[in-house]
């Protein structure tokens, strides 16, 4: 594959990713309503837990966009990820069933996974 192939790959899936980890963190900053409903009610997580998590991911998402710190992106991916296996989890252990709905979340999974690939593709270029 091309240099320039894979960096259009590269920013079209991380774009895609940061974008879909932003959206579904802005609610939890200062958590209200049917967030509060969801996250709290309903998975159990602590209020205090919720907007610590959803900051962490704004600031995982920004890491990823920047260019350079290779080290702290190689983290954000990490935290993202871990993010989203404890979201999966979280629901699996609390409806003890697998919802088929769930399955909308392996869209930022998959996207996440190919925005990490063309990172280390491209870096291989450098």
């Amino acid at each position: 594959m091309k240099q320039k192939t894979v960096n259009l790959l590269y920013w079209v899936t991380t774009l895609l990713f940061a974008g879909f980890m932003v959206w579904s963190s802005v609610p939890g900053v200062s958590p209200k309503g049917q967030t509060l409903q969801v996250l709290h009610d309903y998975l159990g997580y602590p209020v205090y837990f919720i907007s610590f998590i959803s900051v962490a991911k704004l600031i995982g998402s920004a890491a990823i966009l920047v260019p350079a710190f290779n080290k702290i992106k190689e983290w954000a991916y990490a935290g993202l990820f871990f993010d989203l296996f404890g979201a999966i989890f979280s629901v699996v252990y609390v409806s003890k069933k697998f919802d088929p709905g769930m399955l909308f979340i392996l869209l930022p999974v998959v996207l996440g996974a190919l925005s990490y690939y063309f990172w280390n593709r491209k870096k291989s270029f450098q």
